[in-house]
């Protein structure tokens, strides 16, 4: 496998690599992938090579976090092979079942070993974007993948398609091929749930209108005190513990929005009518030991060190950890053995929770996928 990166920024520097990409994964500031062609430019350079990637809320390459720039990791595998899939939310009314499905669909079933998926982060619903690509893919299909971003603006989130266009509403997704990719997965969070489990009294999908028979945006509001006024961003600092049964490991909830005249939330991924959530905090610490343990999940079963590790965060520990942001990276590193790191701060993560679940849609986790050829 041969791999090389290039971070851009406002300079004007040409983006060129020694071998002719296979595969280029793109992350960076919405208004950079907008405005500055990078893109359009590469795949006329590259004619051949499939793109993968989204907006963010900050880059990762290698041991840094990056803001205002554009990070491109060129691919090229030995004996692996690549399909491309996409699908745009208004051909399908915005449903994010279908669009899972049809993303998958395109997909030739035979030898796919692993599916990347990069999503608009604001109008998909992962949870059901999920269900809609598990239901078409075979059980020993593994999923990962994560929700583009837009820092802590929340205004518009754009994918590079495999193309290489910079599209909105869109999701666009990679299959891998081949017996010889190794693939490795962990998703951990590190957030401390503190208060009693309280009853998810009314809901809609991932819109959540009441908590114990009381008004959820209201509820929210007494718990944030102070930072209630800088909702929905201050929201990152205080997501929801959710579980669903008591066979599930709880997963973690984000607010996306809120809406002050019947008093909702809006996440990211489903809150259901009858499920338990706790209010959930950070300890810096915490947080970094929970990237810690993501790696070594991703690192298990692996017969030799990973070559290339793609890391999805959320945009809520890089508000939490602030200045200690790398120091998650970092770890993360170092317990892979240093491959070639690529990824991004994310409005949600896509990935199994363990080697033997479904994947599912993660808020405020650290997600890591690795890669190697034998």
């Amino acid at each position: 496998m041969h791999i090389e990166q290039f971070v851009y920024s406002d300079s004007k520097s040409a983006c060129q690599f020694s071998f002719t990409p296979q595969l280029l994964f793109v992350f960076g500031n919405r208004e950079l992938l907008e405005k500055s062609g990078i893109t359009s430019d590469l795949a006329q350079k590259y004619p051949h090579a499939v793109f993968i990637g989204c907006s963010t809320a900050g880059e990762i390459v290698n041991e840094s976090v990056k803001d205002n720039t554009i990070i491109v990791t060129a691919v090229l595998f030995e004996k692996t092979t690549l399909e491309s899939s996409r699908v745009t939310l208004d051909d399908i009314g915005f449903d994010s079942i279908e669009a899972g499905k049809r993303l998958v669909s395109q997909f030739p079933a035979a030898g796919l070993k692993h599916v990347f998926v990069v999503s608009d982060g604001l109008r998909v619903n992962g949870t059901d974007l999920v269900k809609g690509m598990i239901a078409g893919l075979d059980a020993d299909v593994t999923v990962t993948g994560g929700l583009a971003g837009d820092g802590s603006h929340f205004s518009r989130t754009v994918i590079v398609e495999p193309d290489g266009t910079i599209a909105t509403e869109s999701v666009a997704a990679i299959g891998f091929y081949g017996e010889s990719l190794s693939i490795g997965f962990g998703s951990r969070a590190g957030w401390d749930s503190f208060g009693l489990d309280r009853l998810v009294t009314k809901s809609t999908d991932n819109i959540l209108f009441e908590i114990d028979g009381q008004p959820a945006l209201d509820l929210y509001k007494s718990f944030l005190g102070d930072k209630a006024k800088d909702l929905p961003a201050s929201g990152l600092l205080f997501p929801l513990s959710m579980r669903d049964s008591e066979e599930r490991a709880p997963v973690v909830r984000t607010i996306l929005g809120i809406n002050e005249e019947d008093k909702s939330l809006t996440f990211a991924g489903d809150i259901p009518q009858g499920s338990f959530v706790r209010l959930m905090k950070a300890n810096n610490d915490r947080l970094i030991t929970g990237a810690e343990e993501a790696a070594h999940a991703a690192y298990k079963d692996l017969e030799n060190v990973p070559e290339f590790a793609l890391l999805v965060s959320c945009v809520g520990r890089k508000l939490v950890l602030k200045q200690m942001v790398e120091e998650e990276v970092e770890c993360v590193s170092e317990v892979l053995g240093g491959p070639m790191i690529t990824g991004f701060y994310s409005y949600g993560e896509l990935a199994p929770f363990n080697r033997n679940a479904m994947c599912e849609l993660h808020n405020q986790t650290m997600t890591i996928t690795t890669f190697r050829e034998s």
